[in-house]
């Protein structure tokens, strides 16, 4: 338990302080801007890092995966589904135990998690700027470190959980 909580300590620091440098160093961006009302938040900048693999495109999600409803005022009921999914993860990885690698992978999840738990807290929305495209594909959808954590720690408890049997 005790790599969980670690790896997703480091996992939530380092999406926060990216997320940081990104908001306030590339994009230039104030406090007084990003904590703004809902609905006001500024996006629209563009930072081509090595186009068209990687660009820098700020976008605000106040919606789930790929901005499904971002009409909705969700902040709140987001959060508690976040926490709600931290809780299940503790309690299963205490119940069942697992390979080093169920635990690191319970750890990105947790703290993919809990880093876009403040962004909706903070911001009311999660900061999105990551946007690759590949191969003629141009990809309309912007992402960050803790989606990716979110997504690699699920798989990782999809693949690697075993079969209940508590770890030595």
């Amino acid at each position: 338990m005790r790599l969980m909580f670690l790896t997703a300590l480091w996992i939530f620091l380092l999406d926060q302080v990216i997320k940081f440098h990104v908001l306030f160093n590339v994009f230039g961006m104030t406090w007084a801007q990003v904590t703004v009302p809902s609905g006001q938040l500024p996006s629209a900048q563009t930072v081509e890092v090595y186009p068209p693999f990687l660009v820098l495109r700020m976008a605000w999600n106040r919606g789930v995966n790929f901005g499904l409803f971002a009409d909705y005022d969700m902040r709140w009921v987001l959060i508690g589904v976040a926490f709600a999914i931290t809780a299940a993860v503790i309690w299963w990885l205490n119940r069942t135990g697992g390979t080093k690698w169920v635990y690191i992978s319970g750890g990105l999840l947790i703290g993919g998690a809990m880093g876009n738990v403040i962004d909706r807290f903070f911001y009311g929305a999660v900061a999105d700027f990551i946007n690759m495209s590949c191969c003629g594909i141009n990809n309309p959808y912007a992402f960050n470190v803790a989606d990716i954590c979110i997504f690699v720690g699920a798989i990782g408890l999809a693949f690697l959980a075993d079969d209940g049997k508590k770890a030595a």
